[in-house]
Order: C-alpha cells, then sequence, then structure tokens
C-alpha cells in the first residue's frame, strides 16, 4: 500500500462527510481534519491490504482498523502534504502528535517504527444516508440563524482566526448588519427542519473604504479578529458614490458542499444583486477573499481576477464586474467543475 493509492480507491467526495464529520468534534481546522480522514483512509486500507492480500478496487466507508498499524513520518508527510514543498517528516510527525492530543489517534514508538491506531470513537461513525434533501434559498433571520451561520463562518475561516470569541462576534455582528441593511444576507436551508447548510452576505460598501481592497487582506480583517473597529463602512442606501460589492461570507457546510449547491447560492446571489442594485444603482465592482483552496478553480470560471495578495498568508482580494456576474449562466459556466478536482487546486 502506497499513500498515493488513497484518492484513487476512496475518493474526495467520499471523504468530504468524514472529514465535516471530524471538524464537528471541534478543535480542528478543515485543513487538519483532511489530514486526518487520509491518515485515516490509509491505516484501513493497508490493514485490509495485509488481512486480504489485496487492496479493495473502491472504499465506500470507513472503520476504525483493529489494532496498531505501522505508518513512518515519510509515509504521513506523503498522505498530508502530496508532494509539497511546505511538508516534511518533522512536519508530519508533529501533526500526528496533535492528532493524538486531541484523542482521535494513540501512538506507540519503540525507538525504531512508529505504529499508529485510530481510536473507536462512537462520533467516528458517519449517520446513515437519509433520503436527498431539497435545500431552498431564503432571506437571512437575525433570530434564528445568527448563531447557525457564526458557526458555519469560524469553522470555514478557522485559518484567519485570531480571537477566541469570534463566533460570539460574527453572531452579533451579523444581527447589527440584518438592522442596517438586510437584503444582502441570504441563505440556503434544508427543506425539511429549515436549518440553515449555506449563507451569504453581500455587503455595499462606502466609498471611503474602497482604498482596503487594494492593501493586504490581513490589514483590514474584522470579524476574525479582536478589532472593534469594522474598517469597512456600510453605504446607506440611495448612496450614487458606492460602487462596490464586497461578499463577506460565502459559506457552504461540508456535507453540502456540491456543484449544485453552489450553483444554488450563486444564482440567489444574482437575483439579490438585482435587488441590491435597485437601491445603489451605481454598483460595478464585486470584491471578496480567496482563503481555501477548493474555491481557485471557481474564480476562473466566474472570471474574478486576483488584484491583492497577502504577504504572509495564502489570501487575496479577487475581483469581479457586477455586470458580468449578472450575466453569467451559472449552470453552463460550472457545468465542468468538479469539486473534487477544485478541493486539490
Amino acid at each position: 500500500m502506497i499513500p498515493e493509492l488513497v484518492d484513487r480507491l476512496f475518493p474526495i467526495e467520499i471523504q468530504r462527510p468524514y472529514v465535516a464529520m471530524i471538524q464537528r468534534r471541534g478543535g480542528l481546522t478543515r485543513r487538519k481534519a483532511e489530514y486526518f480522514v487520509r491518515l485515516w483512509a490509509y491505516l484501513f486500507l493497508k490493514q485490509q491490504e495485509e488481512l486480504n492480500g489485496q487492496l479493495p478496487s473502491n472504499l465506500k466507508e470507513l472503520h476504525a482498523p483493529d489494532g496498531l498499524i505501522s505508518c513512518t513520518h515519510r509515509e504521513a508527510a506523503e498522505l498530508f502534504y502530496r508532494g509539497q514543498d511546505r511538508g516534511s517528516d518533522r512536519a508530519a510527525g508533529m501533526m500526528i502528535d496533535r492528532l493524538v492530543a486531541l484523542g482521535l489517534l494513540d501512538k506507540q514508538y519503540d525507538g525504531n517504527s512508529l505504529c499508529l491506531q485510530i481510536r473507536s470513537l462512537p462520533d467516528l461513525e458517519l449517520p446513515k444516508p437519509e433520503k436527498p434533501i431539497k435545500l431552498f434559498a431564503d432571506a437571512f433571520n437575525p433570530r434564528t440563524d445568527a448563531i447557525s451561520i457564526a458557526n458555519l463562518y469560524t469553522r470555514n475561516y478557522a485559518p484567519m482566526i485570531r480571537d477566541g470569541a469570534a463566533m460570539s462576534k460574527v453572531a452579533k455582528v451579523l444581527r447589527i448588519w440584518s438592522q442596517q441593511y438586510g437584503t444582502g444576507m441570504r441563505v440556503l436551508r434544508r427543506s425539511d427542519n429549515y436549518t440553515v447548510v449555506a449563507a451569504s452576505v453581500l455587503f455595499p460598501v462606502a466609498s471611503e473604504s474602497d482604498v482596503y481592497f487594494f492593501q493586504q487582506p490581513s490589514k483590514s480583517f474584522y470579524l476574525t479578529t479582536d478589532n472593534p473597529v469594522d474598517p469597512f463602512v456600510m453605504a446607506t442606501p440611495g448612496d450614487r458614490t458606492c460602487l462596490s460589492i464586497y461578499i463577506r461570507a460565502w459559506v457552504i457546510d461540508q456535507p453540502y458542499l456540491s456543484v449544485s449547491t453552489l450553483c444554488q447560492l450563486l444564482e440567489d446571489a444574482q437575483q439579490t444583486l438585482l435587488k441590491i442594485r435597485n437601491d445603489y444603482p451605481e454598483i460595478c465592482d464585486l470584491y471578496t477573499l480567496i482563503v481555501h483552496p477548493i474555491y481557485e478553480r471557481l474564480r476562473h470560471v466566474l472570471g474574478f481576477e486576483r488584484i491583492c495578495e497577502d504577504n504572509q498568508k495564502s489570501f487575496a482580494w479577487i475581483h469581479g464586474s457586477v455586470d458580468r456576474f449578472l450575466e453569467t449562466d451559472m449552470k453552463q459556466a460550472l457545468s465542468n467543475l468538479r469539486i473534487g478536482d477544485a478541493a486539490q487546486s
């Protein structure tokens, strides 16, 4: 069993629900959850090969392997970093230690070889598959949705968070924004229980705040920091000097991340922008941040361009045209997009 086989035998789209499940336990960024799921799959496949003399042709679900299984730091590095320069054996060893500290792994080292065991925990079992749930677009409800979206936001933007009280702050700020101008605040809900599974915030920016789009992104972080002052001022309805819409939130819960959900959220954003343009008739620029690699492919598809990158982080401001965005046939634009490919771009 070699690490390179994991994605072929256990594809990204099947890994994703496990990643979301691990994140819900708390204490892990999405990236670290992805590392753990890949390690879990590798150890399970390695044991299956040892027991059966061959690898399964494909893997539909994971179970905790029985006992300890050998795994070197080199193998772990290839699993975690997939040949990228940033990964080293030492970094992989430190990541394994973090997973052990979180109670996900047991480790045994006898001075020569390292063996790992996935801990058998009840919350590492996926729930039984449900019938497909329909989603519908709806307005943000500050009374019922603020906490749910704050939870989604802090999990999705974990690499940016510098303040332990971020979730409370996000919920409070969302409610304030909805009082100021709630038209641009949208959600996707499950049709059976109205749970929020995705959200977007289109924020009309006062002209004096446009300068921040041309500076390093980290200089204007607000929701994810303890900064008490929002660098971006919301324009008042009717302000003809307002040219910019800042997509301040764009989050989809991992189990629902699919091309169809993306398309549904994008098409709703188009309809929302048309309503916003009635209140801000001169808007022409769309800005947002690229934080996760999964959205880099989407950026290309929609024609957004990078305009200002952070020197020390992988964050970047991207810009698109409101007019071009509104003209885009989203179903056609996303027809060749594969979430699995995007996740690796």
